[in-house]
Parts: structure tokens; sequence; C-alpha cells
């Protein structure tokens, strides 16, 4: 049992806790009532040994009464079969009705909350004074156990027909009023749009794509689409691009001015006039960006917890990313990354935007157009996904022909292929998208949408 100190220190309540258990010993039946409790939302040790025998005893459809119980913990040598007796008997005593046991519920499981920040906060301090590890270490692991005792937002039990029937009709209501009230987020590519019917929250989107393919310019692209025409924060992981590569990309896109002029610096008057306006119109967006190459999906969770309004976030790419702990297995490091990510984009309701290379598989084929068995690396990717997006250009390999000659390109644009693979929420299909290389921008392309399905 714990000391008087102890249990004077820690949150919890004894009246509380006697009376849940002796409640289930005078009616087993209330067992499935308080079944949502662990072993460690009791504070003290003979209550959570008694906690376990009844969950055994409830696991296995037998009786809980003071006889079966008493004979339980004696068998499990928690007590004597006197001092059972005794603390039984007081448990009994102490009983609630039934009507009350779910608040007494609910200050079991607060008290065990308070002790779990208690006892994280400990831990976080001894990990600061050792000065162990580096200070965005201990920064990380402090922001993550904390989060992980907050983020328990799970609902016990049934949803009953007749409640979801109501809220639907609430929600059909919404949608007659406004018919774009739960689209999700859009691409602002109506032939994208089309198909996806918005990006959802919580959706993890993949946009996959052979290097050179466009998947940064087509992920930017977006990002930059939604950020001017909402007031949502936008969050970018650059793995590969510093901040500065990256944003000069972006008003190059913007203003509409040649990478190879942007990169000399060599601009006109209406170049420079053209970048200003650009600039202008980003610099009002919340587009935030972290060019840190060694983030894991933890470090993710703990710098998106100090954005709020959270509307999309892009990370750029898959293969660059390391696990939160690598082991010598690739296809298990792709996947821990995946459904960790898709974690993260449940718990921040916002899509997530992932970039992914492909396989070289696809460069073997006679026809080029990738399929979801290109995707590099693991079948997670595939899995975990709920969008699949893969862009496809044919002057990609048009370059040169089978003779090795240079074939001649259009310098304005190419047409490119959007290609959704996967889509959880609608159909599957085709879009067209103009692709000017020299600005790094995909175009919409007015009602160029062949559907596969619906």
């Amino acid at each position: 049992m714990a000391d008087f100190e102890s249990i004077k220190r820690m949150p919890f309540s004894l009246e509380a806790e006697q009376a849940v258990l002796g409640s289930v010993i005078v009616d087993s039946g209330k067992f499935a009532e308080i079944a949502t409790l662990t072993e460690e939302d009791f504070y003290l040790e003979q209550h959570k040994q008694i906690f376990s025998a009844m969950r055994e005893m409830f696991n296995t459809n037998r009786v809980i009464d003071p006889v079966t119980l008493i004979n339980a913990l004696t068998q499990l040598g928690t007590y004597t079969e006197g001092d059972a007796a005794k603390y039984i008997k007081l448990l009994v005593d102490l009983s609630v009705d039934a009507v009350n046991i779910g608040e007494y519920c609910a200050i079991i499981k607060d008290k065990s909350v308070l002790r779990a920040l208690i006892d994280a906060s400990r831990d976080i301090s001894d990990l600061a004074y050792s000065e162990k590890g580096g200070v965005n270490e201990t920064v990380n692991y402090a922001e993550q156990r904390i989060y992980s005792i907050s983020k328990d937002k799970y609902k016990d039990g049934f949803d009953k027909i007749s409640d979801v029937i109501k809220e639907h009709y609430r929600t059909l209501n919404l949608l007659k009023e406004d018919p774009n009230a739960l689209s999700g987020i859009q691409t602002r590519y109506s032939s994208i749009d089309r198909l996806l019917i918005g990006m959802g929250k919580g959706d993890l989107v993949i946009i996959g794509g052979r290097p050179g393919m466009g998947k940064t310019s087509f992920a930017m692209n977006i990002a930059a689409n939604i950020a001017k025409t909402t007031d949502k924060n936008i969050a970018i992981f650059s793995l590969e691009m510093t901040s500065e590569q990256l944003v000069a990309r972006m008003l190059g896109s913007e203003a509409m001015i040649d990478s190879s002029t942007m990169r000399t610096g060599k601009l006109s008057d209406d170049d420079w006039r053209h970048l200003a306006e650009a600039a202008s119109v980003l610099s009002r967006t919340n587009i935030y960006i972290d060019p840190s190459s060694n983030n894991t999906p933890s470090t993710i969770r703990a710098k998106l917890r100090r954005l709020d309004n959270i509307g999309l976030v892009v990370i750029d790419y898959l293969q660059l990313m390391y696990p939160d702990k690598v082991t010598d297995n690739r296809v298990n490091d792709i996947a821990n990354i995946t459904r960790s990510l898709k974690l993260i984009a449940k718990d921040f309701e916002a899509p997530l935007i992932l970039c992914s290379q492909l396989a070289r598989g696809t460069e073997s084929r006679k026809e080029k157009q990738p399929m979801l068995s290109d995707l590099r690396d693991s079948g997670a990717i595939e899995q975990d996904a709920d969008i699949v997006l893969f862009l496809y250009r044919s002057d990609y390999y048009e370059h040169e022909n089978e003779n090795g000659e240079s074939v001649s390109q259009n310098s304005d644009y190419v047409i490119a292929e959007c290609n959704v693979a996967k889509n959880r929420h609608g159909g599957t299909g085709v879009a067209k998208l103009a692709w000017v290389g020299k600005y790094f921008k995909f175009m919409g392309i007015e009602d160029n949408v062949t559907n596969e399905s619906e």
C-alpha cells in the first residue's frame, strides 16, 4: 500500500475507487460500465489488484461476488483469505447506486490523468537536469509526453442508430443550404477537384512521380492556391530544399518569371514589377516552411502543435524521412512513417500531402504511366493513403528518340496527366493539366477529365 505522504501528495479519490469496486462486488453486471478503466487508473495497489481480478473473472464469464472474488484474490496471493474477506466486506459497505457509478468512474479517470501529468513532469525535469542529448531532443520528448496524455479523444461505447440518423439529417440540411459546406479543401484545379470532391480533414494524400516529374512544384502550387484563398495556416516540411530555394521557386511560379532568370538575377523592369506583386500576394498568406532535413514523425507532430488553424500540411518527400526508431528493414521503416503521418493528419484534422518517389520499374515498361504497385519501398504507402495522385508527362521520356537524337519540345507548355489512382471518397480518373516548366507551374485545363470510375 502507498505510504501516507505519497497518498497526500498524489491526486486520487479513495472514496471513488472504493465505491466503484464495491458496486461491482454487489452487482457483477456493473463491471461492463467500468470496463473502460484500466489498472493504472486506480492509485492504491490493492485496488489495482482487485480490479485486475475482476476483469479476469468478467472476461471468463465468471460471476463476481464476495465469495468468488475472495477466492480469486487468495489464489493470486494478493491477500490471505482473512484479510481479503475484511477488505471485500468494507468495499461492499461502501458500494454506490448504479446511477452514480459513471460519475465515480470519471473522477477516477481524471485523477489518473493528473497523476500521469505529474509523472511526465518529473521525467521531463529529470531529463532537463541531466543535460543528456540536445535541447531540441529534450523539448520534443517533453511535448510528446504531454501530448500523449492529452490526445485521448476516443469515445467509448456504441452510437445508437437513431442518434446517428439525426446527426446525418443535420448534415443533409447543412448541405442543402450550402452544397460546398463539407466538400473538403479544394486544390483549385477544377478537373482534379471534380474527382476528389475536396481533400478531407485527416486525409493522407500521396503525390507520386519519378524524379523531375514536378512533384514538389505541384505540391507547392496546391499549397499556394489554398493559402491565397483561405486564412488557414499551411505547414510545409521541405527535407530536400532550403526555405530560400523553395520560396524562390514559389515566387517565380506566382510571378510567371523564367526559372533561369530567377537564378541569374537578370530581371527586367517588368520582371521586377511582377516579382513585387507576387511577393505581396504570398506575404499575405499564412505559409510556414520548415527546412530541417532530419525530421521524423514525432518532430513534425511537435512542430505542428505550435500552429493553430492548420489547413494543410505538405511534406517533401517521404524517402528522405527518418522513422522515430530506425530498424534494419526499410520497408518496415516506411510503413511506420506512413502510419504515423496518417495519424498526424487525423489528429490535426487537416489533409497531409506527402510527396513520394516511384520505383524504377516504370522505366522498363513500354507504358510509362505509373501504377499503385510503383510506390517505392512499401505497400503500406498505398494502404495508409486516402488519396493517391500520380504525375505523368510524356515529354519526360521524349528528350531523345530511339536513335539517341534530341526531340524538340513545346517551349511554352506540355500536357501533363494527374492520375487519381486511389480515392476513398470519390471516383478515380485522369485529369489533364498544363505544365509550364520554366515557371515550375501546373495550370488547369478546363473540362479535360477522363473518368475511370465513380
